[in-house]
């Protein structure tokens, strides 16, 4: 096990992230940031004053001391284009490298399109469509399909240098819309014809719009990743920030005091694009440039990544929770085998199949936290767990599936919140996965996998569960028939395992 420390340089900040990295996985464990107002001292005086450049040495030598405390093995550093229009920059780099022995490189705009797309890909389980990345400078549009980027384009126009004119004055909305659409009517961005186009929506602008959308629209779930925003939603959050000022934009939760300047900006880039495009809804990633830096430097081969997006990103989770004895995966498989096999009693669909395998192989994620209450905490940590390729929906059935391991912690009014996100059908579904994986882990007591395998046979108000073993399985029938009573009040039916 590794650790990797990435640095950026970016118009408003200099951020520090340290990455544990193992066996091709990576897990974000320190993040420290301090801001700098480099875009706006650039654009200005066409150089770096020389405070800023004392301010940013030093902060890189405590920087420095971080990542030593860290032991880490890997520094990768790098700048955004905006350093590139300081008259001193190269100076300046050197003057870093002399100080503090970083050596930054600053990332040209097919890096950018480059990170940007491996970050995206590896955050939305989306095989084919475009992405449109909203920087401070400039804004990417990208065609991909099947893992590969098949054409993209840039408008020099960012959430910072459109926000005013040569006369240093704020454009408003209405203005900033205009000028992009016609930037994009002017670029070779192209759409396919005739077919259903997906949009996925980047960068910081994005996210704050998210957060902003979130809380016009009432959304019930404070995830950021895979958060699909509509036309009409789209509108009426750009209504509701041409309606109020600057200072009341940076109180709002969750929007940096940092970005609030550029929130009008970033919105009208995203309106522009859906009215030019014709878009009806887009899907917001969180992933950014660094991550997909990281996932190049890091992460397993692209084919085996995006085979399987979920299964990539749970291994990534439990790859730094596993212990010697942690038998998550025989877990999952038991209730696999469960699911199929009790497909007649519990008539779900094979939609829960995914909920399912988040459910079982992280049914025990709540003993990082606590172990005697462990079920019910781990509704918490698979909502925030930061799994990948799966729908916000997805993961609230398998957050409850978890939770529903012991029926008593189920609440009808916590479910409620979720009413717009959930169905009725999902509601008896996770009681029966809940119970689906509590008889797996009981199945598999004595974590040495001696249950291979389950035939089940209903006879009347009976099931019969016959075991294949590799071993004494007495153990395993007892714990498993410890579940009989939750199994009998959700499926209704008695259970005898043999």
């Amino acid at each position: 096990m590794e650790n990797l420390a990435v640095i950026e340089l970016n118009e408003s900040e200099l951020k520090l992230s340290i990455y544990k990295t193992k066996s091709g996985r990576f897990m974000l464990i320190e993040q420290k940031s301090q801001p700098f107002k480099l875009g706006e001292e650039i654009t200005r005086e066409e150089l770096l004053m020389p405070k800023t450049k004392s301010d940013i040495v030093n902060v890189l030598k405590i920087y420095r001391k971080v990542v030593e405390t860290y032991k880490v093995t890997q520094i990768i550093a790098y700048a955004s284009r905006i350093l590139q229009t300081a008259r001193n920059y190269r100076g300046f780099i050197d003057e870093i490298y002399n100080n503090t022995g970083i050596s930054f490189n600053i990332l040209s705009n097919d890096e950018v399109i480059k990170y940007v797309y491996n970050a995206t890909i590896g955050s939305i389980d989306n095989s084919k469509g475009y992405i449109i990345n909203v920087g401070p400078y400039a804004t990417n549009f990208i065609k991909y399909n099947r893992r590969t980027i098949l054409a993209s384009s840039t408008i020099n126009y960012g959430s910072v240098n459109l926000l005013s004119g040569e006369d240093g004055k704020n454009r408003s909305i209405d203005e900033m819309i205009k000028i992009m659409k016609d930037e994009i009517s002017k670029s070779d961005i192209s759409l396919e014809a005739d077919v259903e186009i997906s949009f996925v929506g980047t960068g910081k602008a994005f996210v704050s719009f998210g957060k902003i959308a979130k809380k016009i629209s009432r959304y019930p779930l404070d995830l950021d990743n895979n958060y699909q925003v509509s036309k009409d939603v789209m509108k009426q959050t750009v209504e509701f920030i041409k309606g109020i000022d600057l200072e009341k934009i940076s109180k709002i939760k969750g929007i940096d005091e940092s970005d609030a300047p550029r929130i009008a900006s970033g919105f009208a880039i995203i309106n522009a694009f859906f009215d030019a495009l014709k878009m009806n809804e887009v899907t917001i990633s969180s992933a950014d440039v660094r991550e997909g830096i990281v996932h190049t430097s890091v992460a397993l081969p692209s084919q085996e990544k995006f085979n399987d997006l979920l299964a990539n990103s749970i291994d990534n989770y439990y790859e730094f929770y596993k212990d010697e004895n942690s038998i998550n995966n025989q877990v999952y498989q038991m209730a696999i085998i469960l699911f199929k096999q009790l497909k007649v009693m519990h008539k779900l669909p094979r939609f829960y199949v995914k909920p399912l395998r988040i459910a079982s192989y992280l049914y025990d994620s709540g003993k990082n936290i606590n172990y005697s209450n462990y079920t019910k905490l781990g509704f918490d940590a698979i909502l925030y767990s930061g799994l990948t390729g799966v729908t916000h929906r997805e993961i609230l059935i398998a957050a409850f599936s978890c939770l529903c391991q012991n029926l008593d912690d189920f609440s009808l009014s916590d479910w409620m919140k979720f009413k717009d996100i959930l169905t009725e059908e999902d509601l008896d579904a996770v009681r029966k996965l809940g119970v689906i994986v509590k008889l797996a882990y009981a199945l598999n007591a004595s974590k040495k996998g001696i249950i291979t395998d389950v035939v089940c046979d209903i006879l009347g108000d009976s099931i019969i569960m016959k075991t294949i073993v590799e071993g004494d399985p007495t153990f395993e029938i007892m714990e498993g028939m410890k579940v009989a009573a939750d199994y009998k009040k959700v499926f209704k039916k008695s259970l005898q395992i043999i």
